[in-house]
């Protein structure tokens, strides 16, 4: 009987060796991140829909206009004050008590997972960033999806990583596939995942990161369109350029995006800094105090309830006047900073989409009337303005051509595209070297551009993947190269340790190996010395990235 027990565990600790040290099991588990992130990505915005259903009768609020809801008829519009208070009693106390990162808009919490901290990433935030931020939503916060299912994938792929114990260099491509499958399975953009991951997440491009990326968001996407079908955001008309003379006025859009993208921004965390000044009372309850102001903001402008696409779509196809446009882009950019600001969870990746289409749109609307002879369709200004102001925001110009493209099918306008697009992220980079994510990581003090190739390349790995292990026959000797700890040395080393935590006590006990050990008396696993640490950097260099 005991054999036959014991007999699965060669069987799976060779399988736990192909997926771990080998590229077809690095595929293996691109495959099996993206099925995850596909039901996660479902599974979310039924989530999304079920929340605004119950409390507003409808699926989507924001395209109905000021009507009472039809589960709380005896409230009559006023539900839309209660609705953001009540949504904040529920995931306020969830989110502080469970996973307190879980809070805001959750890309940043990734980048910073991947650069600093080797791709871990606690397991309990996926499960708590859906819950918030689908009752965020749900109840009236005027954020987007796509923030919380990056941090509910990446989280995924980590903890699948974490799991098998895979190396730092491997876990933080799980991280980055698990945000593209996200991404792709969200918006039905399986490119715009991929470039994505590599763009915002890793902030590089490498082959083997590229086909990694590929795999978990064609996956995703297929797995996603098995489960719920079609997919589709936004419903658009077909746009074309009509003549090369409209390119100028292009141009000036991709100008005043940048702008527009690069303001967002520092709004969004000029309210939040308001709000952390005035608010003093405990962090659980601040959702549901600052939702009244957020409900304010409803019953004046109900237009920006939840997401938003069903608004964003009919500015694009003409509903609306220059005037009520531009209350739109106002509106969204307070509501959404607003909703941050309180507590809220969820992105500010479709808020730049909206800020950005009803802004264009309203430009457009100027410039046919400024000049007739043109015969300009103000909604290709706005799929144009969609793309400016979120590249000038995130400082992220491929994805933003991408994703406008994938959203809708329509390659018609592809060169006024990419032109305000490169013009909106070269004139937000003049004003600001920092973007709409890495901003908020560098109020925290976090500053993820200083970081050089060596700094980054050793905040990935960790003294157990580095240390010389243990020659069984050893007797671990008294030289300090065979482990012995050494004076001021501190106690061992722990083989979790980010190798770059422990460059100063490398160099004060030069060309001496420290030991490496789990606990402070445990059995010595191995040593580390710089000599090391110069070995895999050489091998990272000769390999990179990807």
């Amino acid at each position: 009987m005991s054999a036959v027990a014991a007999a699965p565990r060669p069987a799976l600790r060779a399988l736990h060796r192909a997926l771990v040290g080998t590229r077809p099991g690095l595929v293996g588990l691109a495959v099996i991140i993206g099925v995850g992130a596909g039901v996660g990505s479902v599974l979310f915005h039924e989530l999304i829909l079920g929340v605004t259903w119950l409390v507003t009768g409808r699926e989507d609020y924001s395209g109905a206009g000021r009507v009472p809801s039809e589960h709380l008829p005896a409230l009559g519009v006023w539900f839309l004050l209660v609705a953001p208070v009540l949504g904040g009693l529920v995931y306020g106390p969830l989110v502080q008590r469970f996973a307190p990162e879980a809070r805001g808009h959750g890309v940043p919490e990734v980048m910073v997972a991947v650069a600093r901290r080797g791709g871990r990433i606690p397991a309990t935030v996926a499960g708590v960033k859906a819950l918030a931020s689908g009752i965020c939503i749900g109840t009236g916060g005027s954020v987007g999806r796509e923030g919380p299912i990056v941090q509910i994938g990446s989280a995924l792929g980590s903890a699948i990583g974490q799991w098998l114990r895979v190396p730092s260099t491997q876990l933080v491509l799980m991280v980055a596939c698990g945000a593209a499958g996200g991404i792709s399975a969200t918006f039905d953009a399986p490119i715009s995942g991929v470039v994505f991951g590599l763009e915002l997440i890793l902030r590089s491009f490498g082959a083997e990161a590229f086909g990694v990326l590929v795999i978990s968001s064609v996956t995703a996407n297929v797995t996603a369109e098995l489960i719920a079908g079609d997919r589709a955001i936004l419903t658009l008309p077909h746009f074309e350029l009509g003549s090369a003379a409209q390119l100028p006025l292009y141009a000036l859009l991709g100008l005043l995006a940048g702008l527009l993208g690069w303001a967002f921004a520092r709004i969004l965390y000029r309210i939040e800094d308001v709000c952390d000044a005035v608010w003093r009372g405990p962090e659980w309850l601040r959702p549901a105090v600052g939702g009244l102001l957020l409900g304010a903001l409803l019953l004046a402008l109900p237009q920006m309830y939840g997401v938003g696409y069903p608004v964003l779509e009919g500015a694009i196809e003409g509903r609306y006047v220059f005037g009520f446009l531009l209350l739109l882009v106002i509106g969204k950019i307070v509501a959404a900073s607003l909703t941050i600001g309180i507590g809220g969870s969820g992105g500010v990746f479709a808020p730049s989409l909206f800020i950005g289409g009803t802004a264009g749109t309203a430009f457009g609307v100027a410039a046919a009337a400024a000049f007739p002879a043109l015969h300009l369709d103000p909604g290709a200004f706005g799929l144009v303005g969609m793309a400016a102001v979120f590249a000038g925001a995130a400082h992220a110009p491929i994805t933003a051509v991408l994703i406008v493209f994938e959203l809708t099918g329509d390659y018609a306008l592809i060169l006024p595209l990419m032109a305000a697009v490169v013009l909106a992220t070269g004139l937000s980079h003049l004003v600001s070297r920092d973007d709409i994510y890495t901003l908020k990581l560098l109020r925290r003090g976090i500053d993820l551009a200083a970081d050089t190739p060596t700094d980054e390349a050793l905040r990935w790995v960790t003294v157990g993947e580095v240390m010389r292990p243990l020659d069984p026959a050893d007797d671990g000797g008294a030289s300090p190269a065979d482990g012995r700890p050494q004076p001021g040395a501190g106690g061992p080393l722990t083989p979790d340790t980010p190798v770059h935590d422990v460059l100063d006590l490398l160099a004060a006990h030069r060309g001496a190996g420290l030991p490496v050990r789990e606990t402070p008396h445990g059995p010595l696993l191995g040593t580390l010395a710089e000599h090391d640490v110069l070995d895999h950097l050489r091998g990272v260099g000769s390999t990179g990235r990807g």
